[in-house]
Formats: structure tokens, sequence, C-alpha cells
């Protein structure tokens, strides 16, 4: 029995786990696997292998039971799923009913969820943005939160690392506000985007259009089609899951490749409980392996490794962490500072334009994008020039819808629908801001209410504030004014009022810093106290800035395993 006991406890003890397999779990698997670490990847989700199980990839609209739209019923499960931008009928099995993790909202906040493997990865929109120096040093500048124990230097051969492999398009724009990257070919301007960038460089030297850029393959090149991926068609129809992998998710790519070392176990259906901690390991306490629920059994098992990276999602690494006690650490994992799940913060979304004009109509477009323009922040960079902290980017698009007459019967009205007019050209802009994390701004264990895994529920108390009205006037009276400027009319401003969440760009919580009395993680998103913890998704941001957060947290992942790897290899971990 002796000899079982160990061989069971062998057979479930690894080099590295890792949690979580989206965005950032993703690469944490295959950097570590790569260097021949033994790697158990958990997903509280269903699998979801690329290809095979995207149901919806090839339908056509009217192959579909509702055209598209979700009944009733069936939003009413999916309440809160409901209200994210890429929820529809073909999209709907990547999401999590309401009732799959139940949390109070002490404010009003939209947890999005994808319990699947690839997990957000399947969801999310695809647009890629480097940090600069402005954002990595803008706390310590403006105060407002302590200062990023990093600097663009130490990430910037990492974000080359990370965009080579996932293949990102864009220009070479040379703007100090969002650096140069490792570009795959361009998505092209329409004429009307075009126009509006020459109107803002005439008007606003220190403000710039540019195309977007975005995780989708223009122009393969080798690398990505030793992955197996392809070409993007340019269909649109992203979330449905890509069957040619035209776009970087980990089900297309990295978690393939941590396959194909022979050293990855991908582990679906298994809801982490919690991190064991041993006080008494030799060189000090440190984590030893993690609880493990089996979601069909409901059988708790535990697994055990020297490195843990834990890349479940901000909100249930956060969570995770706070159910990880011991003697050690009564209030949670490391939490020592007692700042675990506070600081909170998100991207506020609320902000939208529309417009019309009336010029260059000899032109239209044709085709699809998938993506926009992109006005990169220019609000108190260089100097505090609003009653408001830090700002604001944005999106901008025009097109041209072509207008359908319908009269008549017939091949009359057959060859009217062939031959459609082209509408007026239509504008528009949406707002991405940065909130600031708050000491309020918290979420925490629940003392009683727990979930269906009898693990606690999370109470979150995030949500808009002073600051946050303050942007949203100025990003209409700029937005306004560029328009007015550019020749637009009809111009109109809307308040979309979307909740916290909803754009599943919640961060905070584990924070990165320089003193464990402020912050959670070291400047290699190690746990302070608990150095064979590392931390790399969305929990370890110490500020949002204003560029969408994917490309960072995958290159703040590669980084930290290839940090962990050298000092497993020095002994040190």
């Amino acid at each position: 029995m002796v000899n079982l006991a160990v061989d069971s406890q062998k057979a479930r003890t690894y080099d590295a786990i890792v949690i979580g397999s989206g965005m950032s779990g993703g690469w944490a698997a295959k950097e570590l696997t790569e260097h021949g670490l033994h790697t158990l990847l958990l997903e509280r989700g269903r699998d979801v292998k690329h290809v095979t199980d995207y149901p919806t990839a090839m339908l056509n609209p009217w192959d579909m039971e509702h055209r598209g739209q979700v009944p009733l019923a069936s939003r009413q499960e999916y309440s809160i799923a409901s209200r994210n931008y890429a929820f529809r009928e073909d999209t709907r099995h990547f999401f999590a009913k309401d009732s799959d993790q139940p949390y109070i909202q002490e404010k009003p906040f939209d947890w999005i969820h994808g319990y699947q493997v690839g997990g957000r990865s399947l969801l999310w929109g695809r647009q890629t943005q480097r940090w600069s120096d402005f954002d990595f040093t803008g706390p310590a500048r403006d105060g407002f939160a302590v200062d990023w124990p990093i600097r663009y230097a130490d990430l910037a051969p990492w974000y080359s690392h990370v965009e080579k492999f996932a293949g990102i398009s864009g220009n070479k724009d040379g703007l100090a506000t969002l650096p140069d990257g490792e570009f795959l070919a361009p998505h092209e301007m329409s004429c009307v985007e075009t126009h509006f960038k020459k109107q803002v460089a005439a008007h606003y030297p220190d403000r710039h259009v540019i195309i977007g850029r975005a995780a989708h393959l223009t122009t393969p090149r080798n690398i990505h089609f030793r992955q197996g991926r392809a070409q993007c068609q340019h269909r649109t129809l992203c979330e449905r899951g890509c069957p040619y992998g035209g776009y970087y998710s980990s089900n297309a790519s990295t978690i393939p490749w941590a396959l194909r070392t022979g050293k990855l176990t991908l582990q679906p259906n298994s809801v982490v409980h919690s991190i064991i901690y041993d006080d008494n390991k030799p060189g000090g306490g440190k984590a030893t392996g993690v609880r493990v629920i089996d979601t069909n059994t409901l059988q708790m098992t535990e697994y055990h490794a020297r490195i843990i990276f834990v890349n479940a999602s901000a909100l249930h690494t956060n969570l995770i962490l706070l159910n990880s006690t011991s003697n050690r650490f009564p209030n949670g994992l490391g939490n020592d500072s007692g700042l675990l799940g506070t600081h909170m913060a998100f991207h506020s979304y609320r902000g939208r334009m529309s417009g019309t004009y009336e010029g260059l109509n000899a032109f239209t477009t044709d085709g699809r994008r998938p993506n926009s323009s992109y006005i990169p922040r220019f609000r108190n960079v260089y100097k505090q020039e609003t009653d408001f902290l830090r700002g604001y980017a944005a999106t901008f698009y025009a097109s041209r819808e072509p207008i359908q007459n319908q009269d008549g019967l017939g091949a009359s009205l057959k060859q009217r629908l062939l031959d459609p007019t082209p509408g007026d050209w239509q504008v528009g802009s949406a707002m991405m801001a940065e909130t600031i994390p708050k000491a309020e701004s918290t979420v925490r264990l629940d003392p009683t209410l727990k979930d269906n895994f009898g693990i606690p529920q999370l109470r979150v108390s995030v949500g808009y504030d002073a600051n946050d009205e303050k942007i949203l006037k100025d990003y209409f009276e700029q937005l306004t004014e560029m328009f007015t400027l550019a020749g637009f009319k009809n111009i109109r401003t809307q308040d979309t009022g979307r909740l916290p969440g909803s754009e599943n760009h919640e961060m905070g919580g584990v924070r990165m810093g320089h003193d464990p009395k402020t912050s959670l993680l070291n400047r290699w998103n190690q746990l302070h106290h608990c150095k064979n913890v590392f931390v790399t998704d969305g929990a370890c941001m110490t500020s949002t800035s204003t560029q969408n957060p994917s490309l960072t947290y995958m290159a703040l992942s590669a980084r930290a395993a290839n940090y962990a790897v050298k000092q497993m290899k020095a002994g040190t971990l």
C-alpha cells in the first residue's frame, strides 16, 4: 500500500503546473514545455480542439435555427454574457451561463467567462498594442498607483518574441506613445479613414490616426505554417473559432505547439480549489501543488510541482489565491500586505461617437476587415493637462453600406437587389479609457455563500468614479471637435452605460511592484512571499493603460516562464 501511495503521488507530480489555458496560460505552457519541463495545464472547462470543435465555424446564416439571434429563454440563462459584444447564437457555446459561476455584485459588474480549453482567447477582440514607457512610468508620475517594477526596455524583447509567433498585422508608425512591433502586412484604411487621418494631422501635431494592429495572419510566415495555421480569410466570424488559424488563439497556436513537445499534459474539467503551501520545505516555505476538483465526479485530487503559474483570468486568479489559506497565510497565499484582491481596475468602453460624411462619393468599401483604425492616447501624456488622471484611446471606422431598393417583383426586383446604391458614408468611434486602481475597488470571498463546487463565491465591488465621468466628457468634447474639423455631419454622442467587466479587460488584485508592503508580485511576476508561484494574467497588472492588454499578458508570461526555467536550473526554485 505504501508503494501504491508513492506511485500515485509520483504520477501526479510535474515540473510545473499552469492554471488556466487562455491567453496567458497558453504562453506559459508553451515556454515551459519548450524548455523541457513536464507541465500540467489545468482548465476548468471542457476540451475544445482546434478545427474539430468549432461547430458553427462554417455555417451560413440560414443554417442556424434563429438566424443568429438568441431566444429570450436562452438569453435569460446568459443574462450577463449576453451583454458582451461577441455573444450571438453562433458563439453562445463559448460563453458560460450565469449559473456556472454565481457571484455577488456589490456594484454592477459583468463577469464574462469562457469555460473551455483556450478560454477567452476564442472570444477576444484580437487588437494588440505594445505599452510604452509613458504607460509603465505613469503611476509614478501621477501618483495614482504604485510604481511598476519594470519598464518598456524590460518587456520589449518579449513583445517581439510573442509577436513573431502569434502574428500581428500593423504599420511601422514611429510613435513614442505606441512602440512599433514585429509586424505582418497591415490592413488598409478606407478612403474616409485616410481623410480623417490627414485632417487630424493637419490640426493636431500630437494626435495620430493609424490602422489598428491585430493578431491576424495577413502574410503568414514559416513559423505560422509550422503551427498549422493559414492566412486570415477576412470572414470576420472570428468568435466562432477559426478553423484556418487565421487569428491567434491558444487552441490554434500555443497549446498544440506545447503538446508536440511531448511534455504537456492537458487536463480539462478541472476546477482549481486552492494552492497547497508547505511551511516546512527546505530553504523556506513553498507552494507544493494544487487541489483540483473534477467537474464530472466532484472528486478532489492533489497535484504537485516545483513551480506554479496562475493564469485563471484576473478575478479567478484572485479567488484562487484568496482561497489558498494556511497557517502561514491565513488571509490568502502571499497576502502579508493584506492587499490581495484590492486595487482592481478595468477599461471603460462607455463612449461612442457617430456621424456621416458627404465627400468622396466616387468611392465605397468592399470586403471585410477584422479591425478598425486607431487613435492612440493623446491626453496627459507628456504633462498633466486636464482635471482627470490618465486618458483614453479610441477606434475610428468609416464605411458605406448599400441601400437596396426592394420595390417591385420578379426579375426587376432581383436586378435591383443585385445592383444596390451606395448609401452615405457612416463614421464612428469607440472609447477605451483607463480607470484608476483604488483600494476600495475589491474582490473578496463571501464568508458563507459557495459555488457549485463548494468554493466561496466572490464578492465584487468595482465601479466607475468621478475620474471616469470626466474622461467620458472629454472624449465626447475632443472627438466632436475632431469630427467637425474633418467635415463630418450629424455628429452624435452616446454613453452606452456599459458595465465594468463587460469587455473582458478586468485587471489587478495581485499587482506587481517593488515593495512587498504595497504589492504582491516582484518584477518577475513572482509572489514576494512565495517565490515559486507566478501570476502573469490580468491580475498582475499595476495599472491598466489605454491599450488592449492581451499582448502585454503574453509578453509577461513568456518572460516570467523563461526566468522560472533559469531559476529552476540554477537550483533557486
